[in-house]
């Protein structure tokens, strides 16, 4: 690790900014094995061509709901090697079971993973779930010294108040939460808790404001980043440093210039199909987007033509060679 347990939350608000994304895992067709070389193919193109800060990997775009827990961990291996120190890493170590969160951790702890996240885990039956939460983050955390990223989305069942996660924020080695909420409960846990953890949402459409409004320094993620930008066309990353430098105008006229290339993947996109759809669109920029696995569905050749068409027409630049 590049820091000590006791200095993970200001190595977090020191290095832990700008755009980060969530990575989409390349299926062989067919087999379904992990495609390896795609896998770091795709890295090495966001991070070295798109200028992505940092990946978040085997999230729910990952599917790492399909993979073995030996399968995650070589997809840690992965992401740190095809980064090497020109981006940072968050895995995903989710999991209902804790003995299987811990083992992940310490793996990507020991591979050299910058962070991990850990969303909320489902509870059967509970209804006042603060206090278990509680305990649940703080057994894990005390027995891993890499910085933690929490996440309250509502696949759970339930959304983790601003209030709890203000508590969590004591926690040595809590360093941020992907907050999948509405915005008036993450601008609450921001006034509350920002002083302790970065606090981020995966809504590319309110990262604009977000910076300018509530003074995030940190998009902590979704696909976006390598869906709606090319190695020819950096509109995410150039809005993102403008709104940095305290250039607000063009920060909006960049952002705004992108609603055809938004719009053309959000009404494109079988509500079913989220990861076969994004892979799709991968492909059609170029990347590698692969299978995705049972139980999740692949995209019918109709509905790909229909995204071909909007990709085609969205205004998106390609490189020449592409």
């Amino acid at each position: 690790m590049k820091y000590a347990k006791k200095d993970a939350k200001a190595h977090a608000f020191a290095t832990m900014k700008g755009v980060w994304a969530a990575a989409l895992t390349p299926f062989v067709p067919g087999s379904l094995a992990l495609d390896e070389d795609g896998f770091r193919a795709n890295i090495r193109h966001w991070v070295d061509d798109l200028g992505i800060d940092g990946l978040f990997i085997c999230g729910k775009q990952g599917e790492f709901f399909s993979m073995s827990v030996e399968e995650r961990k070589r997809s840690f291996e992965l992401a740190v090697e095809a980064c090497g120190d020109r981006g940072q890493t968050i895995m995903s170590v989710s999991d209902q079971n804790m003995d299987v969160v811990i083992d992940l951790a310490r793996h990507a702890q020991d591979v050299g993973a910058d962070y991990v996240v850990i969303h909320a885990p489902v509870l059967h039956f509970l209804k006042a779930q603060d206090e278990t939460l509680l305990r649940y983050y703080e057994t894990i955390a005390s027995k891993i010294d890499i910085g933690i990223a929490l996440w309250s989305h509502p696949d759970s069942g339930y959304l983790m108040s601003p209030e709890l996660c203000n508590r969590l924020a004591d926690i040595e080695n809590v360093v941020a939460i992907k907050y999948s909420v509405p915005r008036p409960m993450y601008a609450e846990l921001t006034r509350l808790a920002s002083d302790r953890i970065l606090v981020s949402t995966a809504s590319e459409e309110e990262w604009l404001d977000n910076i300018l409004e509530l003074n995030w320094q940190l998009y902590l993620c979704s696909s976006p980043p390598y869906l709606i930008q090319t190695a020819a066309d950096r509109r995410m990353r150039d809005y993102t440093d403008a709104a940095f430098a305290g250039d607000a105008a063009r920060a909006r006229a960049l952002r705004d210039s992108l609603d055809p290339v938004r719009a053309a993947l959000r009404d494109t996109r079988p509500l079913e199909k989220p990861q076969a759809h994004q892979k799709y669109w991968q492909e059609l920029l170029g990347q590698v987007g692969g299978a995705v696995r049972v139980p999740m569905l692949e995209l019918t050749e109709a509905e790909k033509s229909a995204t071909r068409a909007a990709f085609e027409a969205c205004g998106l630049k390609l490189p020449v060679t592409a």
